[in-house]
């Protein structure tokens, strides 16, 4: 190792290193400089192989002097001398004016290729060379775009690892190191190549094993942990429509799942007696109303002594009606007796026609109907006998879930808990707190709970209420209920195991419309 001193503009010393390129093959170097640089190449030819260390303030990076050439502005095309990531030195005929900043092509030679990396560079200082034929000129690189310091960076490492840099190295992603200790021995057999490890299956066999243990766990909590009812089911407020007596039943067009609206019309009950009744309290209020009016005629009438008076004031009571002859004062008598049969038969009109107007049947309330008598036929009922059965759906707390609870785990569940109530065939669980928990039903009875169920004397009736409203075609249907303790455990458990009973449910019905598809083609 060698260092050369050369004087700088303020006429002091400096040692700077340079890794020379000694021992190169003939024909490595491709001559591209313009005619009249041969006196520029010779002098960079005439260097010793050896290391020199350049001042760490100026460039920092360690020189080297691969075959490059650079293009000035004016075209001119210079040898270079050495390299670095931070700058680089060129040889030329007169001396360049330090501190000038110039557009410098640098043409780096690559195999049978050569990269053309455009830098704006500042000349450092310009000082003769050995011979006194030629100046060396030091440029900084002040300025390049991160894709050519990127090749500039690769060129320049492929000489430092003891390569010549080669498109082809630069194209199939060769990044050289420089290597701290070469080894004097090969290899004498290739290294085997390792396949790569399936990771990906690996990973995929451990979620589907961590899924699995999930789900496990989750119907494990959800099945033992949970208080689970030994019956549950969509109920609402019953109101049943009974007859007022007994008739025919006339023709209605109501069936099961039928919507009623307030004051609708539903059906009405033919009361034959009560008709009945109703003409002959009619014909007998006539019948005295007509001899007053002729009793009063007849005492109008000036000068008569006697006065034609009936025997009786109803027409149909079996008597024979017959007249005889009074004086006007026992006229004015009989008067009073037919006014007040008269208004006897007025009060039993009233009567009679307030009992029929109870034979028309209306709804009493925004209702679905539950059940309805059929009234094909002339159907005949008797008082009191059931025509039809609605259900109120009129306000939201009307539609509720009722859940039998054991007595052992009754003294678990307290107003207010939260419980998780799924509906038949969904798989969406709905929360619902508990409104109350008792020994017996409440007063107002409720349609959608058979009435067997609950004869058990071991249970405690639990009224539920949905915190999102229950469709009213849900009333009577059977539901899964779960009482939870710990609200998070229970809601996580509840969320895996409807989620799974999704994907089952969804991949069964794949699975069934594969299968039908399957036997329609073989048909």
């Amino acid at each position: 190792m060698t260092e050369h001193n050369h004087p700088n503009s303020d006429g002091e010393n400096r040692t700077e290193p340079t890794l020379g390129q000694g021992g190169r093959k003939d024909g490595a170097q491709q001559n591209t400089a313009a005619p009249g640089n041969e006196k520029h190449e010779s002098a960079a030819q005439s260097r010793e192989d050896f290391l020199k260390h350049e001042r760490r303030d100026e460039r920092r990076h360690v020189r080297l002097s691969p075959p490059f050439h650079a293009k000035m502005p004016d075209d001119r095309v210079l040898t270079g001398g050495d390299l670095a990531l931070g700058g680089f030195a060129l040889y030329s005929e007169e001396a360049l004016e330090p501190g000038t900043p110039v557009d410098i092509s640098l043409l780096l030679e690559a195999g049978s290729a050569e990269f053309n990396v455009p830098v704006q560079a500042r000349c450092v200082r310009s000082v003769p060379t050995d011979d006194g034929q030629a100046y060396k000129n030091a440029f900084e690189i002040t300025s390049i775009e991160a894709p050519q310091r990127e090749v500039l960076r690769r060129v320049i490492r492929a000489y430092l690892s003891g390569h010549h840099a080669s498109i082809e190295d630069m194209v199939g992603g060769q990044d050289p190191q420089t290597p701290r200790k070469r080894s004097n021995t090969r290899r004498s057999t290739p290294p085997v190549s390792q396949p790569p490890k399936p990771w990906g299956r690996y990973i995929a066999l451990f979620a589907a094993a961590g899924i699995l243990a999930l789900v496990a766990a989750a119907t494990v909590y959800r099945n033992f942990m949970l208080i689970e009812p030994s019956f549950a089911a969509v109920t609402a407020p019953r109101i049943d429509i009974r007859a007022p007596g007994p008739g025919i039943l006339e023709q209605h067009n109501l069936e099961a799942g039928d919507r009623v609206e307030r004051d609708q019309y539903l059906t009405s009950v033919n009361n034959s007696d009560l008709q009945s009744d109703l003409i002959l309290a009619e014909a007998s209020h006539r019948y005295n109303s007509q001899l007053i009016e002729n009793l009063q005629e007849s005492l109008n009438n000036a000068g008569v002594e006697q006065v034609s008076l009936a025997n009786s004031a109803q027409p149909g009571s079996g008597e024979t009606v017959s007249f005889e002859t009074a004086s006007p004062e026992i006229a004015r008598t009989r008067i009073e007796q037919f006014e007040t049969a008269r208004d006897y038969e007025s009060s039993r009109i009233s009567a009679l026609q307030a009992r029929m107007s109870q034979n028309e049947i209306s709804s009493p309330c925004n209702c679905l109907v539950a059940w309805a008598l059929s009234s094909a036929d002339g159907t005949y009922i008797n008082e009191s006998e059931r025509i039809m059965t609605l259900i109120r759906t009129e306000d939201e707390d009307d539609i509720l879930v009722e859940a039998l609870v054991h007595m052992s785990d009754i003294a678990r569940i307290e107003p207010e808990q939260t419980a998780y109530v799924s509906l038949a065939n969904s798989n969406e669980a709905i929360r619902a707190k508990v409104r109350n928990v008792a020994l017996d039903i409440e007063r107002q009875p409720r349609a959608g709970f058979p009435s067997w169920v609950r004869q058990q004397q071991n249970v405690a009736s639990v009224l539920l209420v949905p915190e999102e409203p229950l469709p009213p075609e849900s009333v009577g249907q059977p539901v899964d209920v779960r009482f939870a303790e710990t609200p998070v455990l229970s809601a996580m458990s509840e969320w895996i195991w409807q989620g799974t009973s999704s994907v089952v449910s969804f991949v069964d019905e794949i699975y069934k419309t594969a299968v039908n598809e399957s036997d329609e083609e073989a048909g």
